[in-house]
């Protein structure tokens, strides 16, 4: 790979389709799902040394503290982080990242990529891009295509040209999800690959393109990115100009209006996880096809996936054929393995319902580490909290309840009014209604509490901050 290239990394989505461990709140690419990385972590790492440059990754507000701290975790401390006031699909999103781009290299090479997928063979993968680089500088298009293995109706597909002696290979066209009838017709061709999602172009190739078929975007994109303001370690791009930013794909968008796109054949393993399904077969399976993961027990099962996330509950599974479980502590998912491309259909039924799981994980990740509801009534809530070392929580105040502090491990510096304290492993505070207070852990270790809220209403939006370490309003 003789030129550097800039990967761009797609981090946004909500992957319902691996509910309930993925949510809206917290999706599949910041979970464990494979390895002992999350996906996001894993796609960083594949696209980290070597030539390429730091990432430009691309997020939401509400992600934008797990970016950073999963970053922290891989000591990867110079990429760029761009903002997306809303979420409007992959085009506009890489727009932004070729227009940011150009302001330091107009020259540059960017290979975008999801941040949800699985590639093992890192060396192998980083060889396909490097392949790739020559005709990217000649102002191709390239889109990265695996040989297919089965005849899968929950990926795209791409349809090579006659002529595929060369590589990279020119793309004939591109197949949406097909049937089964047309999938298991497109595998026995032998002239088609599975559509990976991912690019490689030229910042000038690219912006060439969106001038020719998506003119209308052009304007209110560089204006996001002319007026983008820095938050923290952020670049916020401006919400007004994002607002009049067309939803659409790069795919309708950009390549499948160009002439110049050309595909790259991928022949390792990779997945993009789209289903419980996918994650079954990337997972460890014993002899009779039985994934486990978590506290899971599997009796006289096959071809079954029994996955729990639930400390102290035991998930069994007893007889079971092409079944999928997914128990969370506060949801469980029991599927026939056939319908797993339908959990996304789940969610919305959830959703319409006002169920808070269709959307809400019960852990809730915040800069300075999370909380877990325990249990909940009318007028207490329990919670434990989790403050990572030099974590502080904003100095605030709550208008309907009062709160105990129980520290488990660690120690907690505490402000209570005026005054601050040391709380160290078995003693506890107390915060009157009404009276402003702050946490933070001066330790070099993970402080754990337990805290008990008492009082007539109990949600996250009765708090007044008053000073806050991370800007957040």
């Amino acid at each position: 790979m003789s030129q550097r290239i800039y990967p761009v990394i797609l981090c946004g989505g909500s992957g319902t389709r691996l509910w309930p461990l993925s949510r809206k709140s917290y999706p599949k690419q910041f979970a464990q799902l494979t390895g002992t990385t999350s996906l996001f972590q894993a796609t960083v790492d594949r696209v980290s040394g070597r030539n390429f440059a730091p990432p430009v990754i691309i997020t939401g507000n509400d992600f934008r503290f797990i970016v950073t701290e999963q970053l922290s975790e891989l000591d990867q401390s110079d990429a760029t982080i761009l903002i997306e006031p809303d979420g409007r699909n992959t085009a506009p999103a890489v727009l932004a990242a070729a227009l940011w781009l150009q302001k330091s290299d107009p020259n540059a090479l960017m290979l975008l990529s999801p941040s949800d997928h699985v590639i093992p063979d890192v060396e192998a993968f980083s060889a396909t891009v490097s392949a790739g680089v020559a005709a990217a500088k000649g102002g191709e298009l390239l889109t990265f295509g695996i040989k297919p293995d089965r005849a899968e109706t929950g990926y795209g597909w791409l349809e090579l040209s006659a002529d595929s002696s060369e590589v990279p290979v020119k793309l004939s066209a591109f197949k949406e999800k097909p049937d089964q009838a047309n999938a298991e017709a497109m595998l026995a061709s032998g002239t088609h690959l599975w559509n990976a999602g991912i690019f490689l172009f030229s910042v000038s190739s690219i912006l060439k393109a969106f001038d020719a078929h998506m003119p209308s975007m052009l304007v209110p994109v560089t204006d996001a990115v002319d007026k983008a303001t820095p938050d923290l370690n952020f670049i916020r791009l401006d919400e007004k100009a994002w607002g009049q930013v067309e939803s659409i794909s790069i795919d309708y968008a950009i390549m499948e209006r160009a002439d110049n796109i050309s595909v790259m054949p991928y022949e390792g393993r990779w997945s993009d996880l789209g289903g419980w399904d996918a994650v079954w077969r990337e997972a460890p399976q014993d002899e009779r096809g039985v994934a486990l993961s978590g506290h899971a027990t599997a009796l006289d099962c096959d071809n079954t996936l029994l996955r729990s996330e639930s400390d102290g509950q035991e998930l069994v599974g007893l007889g079971l054929k092409d079944t999928i479980v997914v128990s969370m502590p506060d949801a469980v998912l029991v599927a026939d393995a056939s319908r797993a491309q339908d959990v996304k259909d789940v969610v919305a039924v959830l959703k319409e319902k006002g169920a808070k799981q269709s959307d809400t994980f019960p852990r809730d990740h915040r800069p300075w580490g999370w909380f877990e509801t325990l249990a909940l009534s009318d007028r207490f809530q329990v919670k434990q909290i989790v403050v990572k070392p030099g974590g502080i929580l904003s100095l605030q105040s709550h208008m309907h309840r009062a709160e105990h502090w129980i520290v488990v491990s660690g120690t907690a510096k505490v402000t209570i009014g005026e005054e601050q304290q040391l709380v160290s492993e078995n003693q506890s505070v107390y915060i009157p209604l009404g009276e402003t207070h702050r946490m933070e852990n001066p330790g070099k270790l993970p402080m754990v509490l337990i805290e008990v809220q008492t009082g007539a209403y109990l949600g996250e939006d009765d708090i007044v901050r008053y000073e806050d370490a991370y800007s957040r309003d």
